[in-house]
């Protein structure tokens, strides 16, 4: 299996189940056979075919943040090209940090930050910035998350596969949460292991039985703190060459319908309004995915046309430094080792 086209109809059958939200089951291949029609050990077998491939990065949970207690935000620094790598390993040592890219822009590293609540991350952004020697930062957190859902339709059936998640202000909160629910949380982020019963090995290493462990993850899937348990595909392997960040400046009292509006595009897999910062205007952010910088520049049009808002900026990728789901619950290093910029 070396690209898209090359994977039979079954596959792609599997790859969208696997985007789906996956069962939590002591047996979830089992669950996952009975819908596709096949033995629980071929679905297995082809989830690590799959896997190994390259296709499924791994398969884990999504959580809301500000239910766990974390505040996110995007952050974004202006680097030397010759030092961009250098500055990109600095940002990547840092726990909080799951997604770094570099794009086509002033600003040319971009990256995720999730911390809990109580901590200043204007603070951790700039201590950062100073020892990946950036000239420039801006820091752009979250205000409301209009929609947070990864899914690349391999079949062409659409992706009605994931109802669309509510509009939810990104406010911590973290409270009701026990410590029951904190080691469950912490398996759940990790890469499931593909296994017969991998829920059993997570609850074993959580030291909570399997099925209070899965009774934990269920509540916590009610309560809207687990967003999905699902996998996450390698989108250029998928056949998802080219992703952009696009951005528009939307009036105040429009920004939460356009958001609503963007968000319902089957091309976006996330759609955020967050704060303005001096140097950056844009306040509504949508990450475009297509098959190609064309499918990209087309649906973005389409976007503006029906949010009303004609004008905006297109960010494309241009390296991936780090993508990985957010470690929630470990310990926060707010100061890199210094020694990862020499």
């Amino acid at each position: 299996m070396t690209g898209a086209a090359e994977i039979g109809s079954l596959d792609r059958a599997l790859l969208n189940v696997l985007q789906g939200d996956f069962p939590a089951d002591r047996l979830p291949f089992r669950v996952l056979g009975e819908k596709l029609g096949i033995p629980a050990d071929e679905v297995l077998r082809r989830v690590r075919g799959l896997h190994d491939a390259g296709y499924v990065r791994s398969i884990a949970g999504i959580f809301d943040a500000a239910g766990l207690g974390y505040r996110s935000t995007l952050a974004a620094m202006h680097v030397d090209r010759a030092r961009l790598d250098v500055a990109a390993a600095v940002v990547n040592a840092h726990p909080g940090v799951s997604h770094n890219y570099a794009r086509d822009h002033y600003f040319n590293l971009w990256f995720t930050l999730s911390l809990p609540g109580e901590e200043d991350a204007g603070a951790v952004i700039s201590s950062l910035a100073m020892q990946a020697g950036a000239g420039e930062f801006i820091d752009l957190p979250a205000v409301r998350v209009f929609k947070l859902r990864v899914y690349f339709d391999m079949t062409g059936d659409g992706d009605t596969a994931i109802p669309a998640a509510a509009t939810k202000l990104c406010l911590p909160d973290g409270g009701g949460l026990t410590l029951d629910d904190k080691r469950v949380v912490k398996q759940l982020c990790q890469a499931m292991p593909l296994e017969d019963r991998p829920f059993d090995a997570l609850a074993e290493q959580s030291g909570l039985d399997v099925d209070y462990f899965l009774a934990r993850m269920a509540e916590l899937r009610e309560r809207g703190i687990l967003r999905r348990y699902s996998a996450v595909l390698r989108h250029r392997k998928a056949g998802f060459a080219a992703n952009a960040m696009t951005c528009w400046q939307a009036p105040e009292g429009v920004v939460e319908e356009a958001g609503r509006k963007a968000s319902s595009r089957k091309e976006v897999s996330h759609c955020y309004q967050r704060r303005t910062a001096p140097g950056w205007p844009y306040n509504l952010f949508a990450m475009v995915h297509g098959r190609s910088r064309a499918e990209c520049d087309v649906a973005a049009a389409a976007i503006s046309q029906d949010i009303g808002i004609p004008g905006f900026l297109q960010l494309y990728s241009t390296k991936e430094y780090k993508k990985e789901r957010v470690q929630y619950f470990v310990p926060s290093e707010t100061t890199p080792a210094k020694a990862s910029a020499q």
